[in-house]
């Protein structure tokens, strides 16, 4: 019994902790755009410019 005075508030402060440390990743926009990366790798990136194309004009 001695041991749940101990266990009891050391949970409840770690359980805290792990929703404040929640709710400051989610004010932080951590989860804003969970798509973007996985459908970012599906399309090409856009090709240089040619830079002889322009000298030629």
């Amino acid at each position: 019994m001695d041991a749940l005075t101990l266990l009891i508030p050391l949970s409840l402060a770690l359980g805290l902790g792990a929703l404040a440390a929640f709710l400051w990743t989610l004010r932080s926009g951590q989860y804003d755009d969970l798509d973007g990366a996985a459908h970012r790798i599906l399309f090409d990136d856009a090709p240089p410019p040619d830079e002889h194309k322009e000298s030629t004009r």
